[in-house]
C-alpha cells in the first residue's frame, strides 16, 4: 500500500501553482540552505548583542521644552539626569564623625565611578558644598567642611554652622539632621572609553556601596533615573524565566492541539529562528535591547506561533486527506500565503506606525518589532512549509485532524461551540451581539475619556509599589523637602542682564505663584538668592528678605550666586520648583501657570522658557504622548483599512475586520482607567500592537468566508466552513497569544505587568470580536440579496461536497 508520505505531486497542483510557489518549492534546498547560513551567522552576532538604557532615547528631542534643555543643555550639566543618594545615620545625628568619615569613604568611592560628572557632584565632602554668610569681617565663606575639619566637638559645631549658613538644609541634608545626601549628577556616556554610559553596570557598582557600607552605623537609600533603569535591568533576569514558561505553555497549546511533536517542533523552531534572525541582526544595525524593547522578541515569538499554526493545521488535514507532505505543504501555501502576508504585512505597519513618535525609545521599539516580523515572513511563511514538506507530520495525528472534520461535518449534531458560533449568522442572534458590543462601545468610550497620560503613582511607576527604589522615594521625599522631581524654568536675558531687577522682580512674582501651588513643595531661584543675600547683609533682618530696587546693590551680589542658578556670562538664570511627585496632572498644572506667566510676561529684558529638570523633561513626553495618542490610532486604523481594501476588494469585508478591533481598543483604554494604569511611553505601544496582530483573526477568517460566498455559499454555511478550516486555529491562537502573555503579569517589572494585561486582555477580546462580531456584521453587510447558495439549514452545513480541499 503506497504510503502518505509518497502520493506524487499531481498534474493540477503544478498546474495551478503560482510563480512564487515554483520559484519556493522548486528551490527548497536551496532555501534551506540560505536559511541555515542566515541562521549561523546572526548566532555569532549575539555575543555582540547589548543590553542598556538611554537617557536621550528617552525624551522627545523635538519638542520645544527640550529644544530649549538642549540649547542650554551646558548651562544647565549635571541637573536632569541626577542620582541621589540619601546616607542615613542610625544613631539619629550626622554630627558624628564616625558618620561623618563612612560618609566621606562613600563620597570619594561613588565620585569615582566612571559617568559621574565630577565637577557638579554635591555632598558634605565635596568642594561645591559651600556656605555664605556675614560674620564680623564681613562677607565670608567656604567649603562646609574645610581643611581644619579634625572632628573634634568644636569642629562639629562649626560644621553644623557652615550647614545651617549653606541654606542647603532640606536639599542636601534633612531637617532632623539624620541623614544627609550625595547629589550625583550624571553623563551620557563613559568618561574613559567614551561609549554610551552602561546604566545596568552604573546601577550595579552603587549596589556595591550600598552592601559595602550599610549596616549597623548607616542606611542608604538611592533614586534617580539611572537606578530606575538599572533595577528594570536586574529585573529583566527574572522576566526572562517567565518568558520561558510562556514558551512552554505556548508549545504545550500547540501539542494539544495537534497531537504531533513534528509538527509542534517544527512550528517552534521556525519562530525561534525569526527570534534568533531578530537578535542577531541588532548588533549589526547598532541598535541594543533595554528595558522597553526586551519583550519585543518573545512578541515576535508569539506571533510566529500564531501564524505557523496556521500552516501546520493546513498541513495536518490536506496529509490527513491522503496528499504527499510535498503536496500539503504546497496546497497549504497556495491557500493561506496571501492571508498570512497581509496578516504579517498589518503586524508590521501596527508596529512602523509608532515611528512617528518623536521619543528613541518608542522609535526602536517599532523599528526592532518590524524587522521582527519581517522575518516571520520568511521564516512561518516560507521555511516551515518547506520543512514541513520534508519531514511531513505524524501519520496518527493527521488521521486524527481528519477524524475531527469528518466527524464536525457528518455528525448530527455540530460541535457546541462550532454551533454557537454560527448563531451569530442569524439575524435575530445578529442583533443581540450588535447590541451588546454597542453597549461595550459606549461603555468603552466613557471609560477612555478618563484615560490619563503619564504616570499616576509617585516613585517609579514602572517598579512595584514595594519594591526597595519606591521605599527608598518614599523615604527622602517624607524627610527633605526638596523632592527629587525637579521642574527648571530657564530664564534667558542678554548677556550681563540676567540681575536685572525688572526681571529679577518677574521671577520672584513667578515663583510666590508656583509656591502656592500644593504640589509644589518648595522652590529656589536667583531672585531668591539674591533676597537671601540682601537679608544677611543687615545681620539676618527678615524685613530685609526682598529685592531691593538698587541695581548697584544687585551687580554687587551677582558674585556670590552659585553656577547652579545662573551661568558665567549673566544670561541665562534658573527657576528650581521642587514638587511632591510627578504625576501627569501635578507636572500638567505647573507647566500651564508658567507657560500663561510666560505668555504676559516675555519681553526685551527676557523670556521664560520650559523646561528643565526630570520633571520638566517629562512633562514635555506626557505632551508628546497625548499628541500621539489620537494620530496613531487613526494611522494604525487608516493602514489596516488600505491593507484590507487590498486583501479583499469589498468595504463590507474591511467594515467586518476593524468594527471589533475598534471595540477591543475602547474596552482596552477603559481597562487602563479602571486599574490605575497612565496612557505613556511604557503603554503606548500597546494599543497600536494590539490592533494590528487582532487583525491577524480576521484576515484569516475572511479569506475562507468570501472565497466561499463567492463560490455561491450562504453566509451560514461560507461562515461554518472557515470556522472548520482556519477558525480551530483562530481560537487556539487567540488562547495562546493570550495566556503566553498573561505571564508577564508577575514581572517584577510593573510596566511589563501592565503591558501583559493589556495585551492578554486585547488578544482575547479581538478574538472573541472576530468570532462573534464578524459574523454578525456580515449578516447585514452582505445581504440575502447578494448571497447566493441554498437555505440556511442544518443539512446545508453538513453538506461536504461544499468543503474547499484540505479545509
Amino acid at each position: 500500500m503506497t504510503s502518505y508520505r509518497d502520493i506524487p505531486l499531481n498534474d493540477g497542483t503544478a498546474g495551478e501553482a503560482s510563480w512564487l510557489e515554483r520559484l519556493i518549492f522548486n528551490n527548497r534546498l536551496l532555501i534551506l540552505m540560505i536559511c541555515l547560513a542566515l541562521t549561523i551567522g546572526t548566532a555569532l552576532q549575539l555575543p555582540d548583542l547589548r543590553f542598556n538604557a538611554n537617557f536621550q532615547r528617552m525624551i522627545p528631542s523635538a519638542h520645544p521644552y527640550i529644544e530649549n534643555y538642549l540649547k542650554h543643555r551646558a548651562d544647565v550639566a549635571g541637573q536632569s539626569n541626577l542620582v541621589a543618594i540619601a546616607v542615613t545615620s542610625k544613631h539619629g545625628n550626622i554630627l558624628d564623625d564616625q558618620y561623618l568619615q563612612t560618609l566621606k569613604q562613600i563620597s570619594d568611592e561613588v565620585y569615582l565611578i566612571n559617568g559621574v560628572d565630577r565637577p557638579w557632584m554635591v555632598s558634605l565632602w565635596t568642594p561645591t558644598m559651600r556656605w555664605l554668610g556675614i560674620t564680623e569681617a564681613g562677607i565670608d565663606g567656604g567649603p562646609v567642611i574645610d581643611a581644619t575639619y579634625d572632628g573634634s566637638p568644636e569642629a562639629l559645631n562649626q560644621l553644623r554652622l557652615n550647614i545651617e549658613r549653606s541654606g542647603e538644609v532640606g536639599r542636601i541634608v534633612a531637617p532632623d539632621f539624620q541623614s544627609s545626601i550625595l547629589l550625583v549628577p550624571l553623563m551620557d556616556f563613559d568618561n574613559e572609553t567614551g561609549e554610551p554610559l552602561d546604566y545596568g553596570r552604573f546601577s550595579e557598582q552603587l549596589e556595591q556601596v550600598r552592601a559595602k557600607y550599610q549596616g549597623d552605623l548607616v542606611d542608604i537609600h538611592i533614586v534617580g533615573f539611572a537606578k530606575v533603569v538599572g533595577d528594570l535591568i536586574d529585573g529583566v533576569v527574572k522576566v526572562l524565566s517567565f518568558f520561558l514558561i510562556s514558551i512552554c505553555i505556548v508549545a504545550a497549546l500547540v501539542y494539544w492541539y495537534s497531537r504531533c511533536v513534528i509538527s509542534t517542533a517544527n512550528v517552534l523552531v521556525c519562530s525561534l529562528v525569526g527570534v534568533l534572525w531578530l537578535m542577531g541582526c541588532l548588533p549589526l544595525l547598532g541598535l541594543e535591547l533595554d528595558p522597553y524593547t526586551v519583550l519585543v522578541p518573545f512578541l515576535v515569538f508569539a506571533i510566529g506561533v500564531s501564524h505557523g499554526a496556521q500552516k501546520m493545521n493546513g498541513i495536518l488535514q490536506d496529509i490527513g486527506r491522503g496528499c504527499s507532505p510535498l503536496v500539503a505543504a504546497r496546497q497549504t501555501f497556495r491557500r493561506l500565503f496571501l492571508a498570512g502576508f497581509v496578516a504579517l504585512v498589518a503586524d508590521a505597519v501596527g508596529f512602523a506606525v509608532l515611528l512617528i513618535i518623536d521619543i528613541g525609545v518608542i522609535q526602536q521599539l517599532a523599528l526592532i518589532a518590524s524587522l521582527g516580523v519581517a522575518f516571520l515572513i520568511l521564516t512561518n511563511l516560507v521555511l516551515l512549509p518547506i520543512l514541513l514538506s520534508y519531514v511531513g507530520v505524524g501519520r496518527k495525528a493527521a488521521e486524527r485532524a481528519l477524524q475531527i472534520e469528518e466527524q464536525d461535518l457528518r455528525s448530527e449534531h455540530p460541535h457546541p461551540l462550532w454551533s454557537f458560533f454560527d448563531l451569530f449568522t442569524k439575524r435575530r442572534w445578529a442583533i443581540v451581539a450588535l447590541v451588546v458590543g454597542s453597549g461595550l462601545g459606549v461603555v468603552g468610550l466613557l471609560g477612555s475619556h478618563h484615560l490619563q497620560v503619564g504616570d499616576l503613582d509617585p516613585g517609579a511607576p514602572e517598579l512595584r509599589k514595594d519594591s526597595r527604589y519606591n521605599q527608598d522615594n518614599a523615604y527622602i521625599t517624607s524627610h527633605y523637602s526638596n523632592s527629587s522631581d525637579v521642574f527648571m524654568v530657564m530664564v534667558e536675558s542678554p548677556v550681563g542682564q540676567c540681575m536685572n531687577y525688572q526681571l529679577l522682580e518677574k521671577v520672584s512674582m513667578l515663583e510666590w505663584q508656583l509656591r502656592q501651588l500644593p504640589t509644589v513643595v518648595a522652590t529656589s531661584s536667583f531672585a531668591s538668592m539674591i533676597s537671601l543675600v540682601t537679608s544677611q547683609f543687615t545681620e539676618g533682618n527678615p524685613r530685609w528678605i526682598a529685592l531691593v530696587p538698587n541695581q548697584a546693590m544687585l551687580n554687587s551680589q551677582v558674585k556670590y550666586a552659585p553656577r547652579s542658578l545662573v551661568n558665567q556670562p549673566c544670561s541665562l538664570s534658573l527657576l528650581k520648583v521642587y514638587l511632591t511627585d510627578h504625576k501627569a496632572a501635578t507636572l500638567r498644572q505647573v507647566s500651564e501657570m508658567v507657560e500663561q506667566f510666560a505668555a504676559a510676561n516675555d519681553s526685551e529684558l527676557g523670556g521664560f522658557k520650559l523646561a528643565a529638570g526630570n520633571a520638566g523633561i517629562e512633562t514635555a513626553t506626557n505632551q508628546v504622548v497625548q499628541a500621539a495618542r489620537v494620530s496613531m490610532l487613526l494611522l494604525v486604523y487608516g493602514a489596516v483599512v488600505v491593507i484590507c481594501l487590498i486583501a479583499f476588494r469589498s468595504w463590507r469585508a474591511v467594515i467586518c475586520a476593524v468594527v471589533p478591533l475598534m471595540l477591543t481598543s475602547l474596552l482596552a483604554e477603559a481597562l487602563m482607567t479602571a486599574l490605575g494604569i497612565g496612557f505613556k511611553v511604557a503603554t503606548l505601544p500597546v494599543i497600536a500592537l494590539g490592533v494590528g496582530i487582532g487583525v491577524d483573526y480576521a484576515l484569516y477568517l475572511l479569506s475562507v468566508l468570501l472565497a466561499e460566498l463567492r463560490k455561491g455559499a450562504n453566509l451560514s454555511r461560507a461562515y461554518y466552513l472557515s470556522l472548520l478550516s482556519v477558525g480551530r486555529v483562530v481560537l487556539l491562537s487567540g488562547m495562546t497569544l493570550s495566556v503566553g502573555v498573561a505571564t508577564w503579569s508577575f514581572s517584577p517589572i510593573k510596566f511589563q505587568a501592565d503591558m501583559g494585561i493589556l495585551l492578554s486582555f486585547m488578544f482575547l477580546w479581538n478574538m472573541l470580536g472576530a468570532l462573534i462580531l464578524l459574523p454578525a456584521l456580515a449578516c447585514f453587510l452582505f445581504g440575502r440579496g447578494s448571497l447566493k447558495g441554498g437555505p440556511e439549514s442544518s443539512e446545508f452545513l453538513r453538506d461536504e461536497k461544499s468543503l474547499p480541499v484540505g479545509a
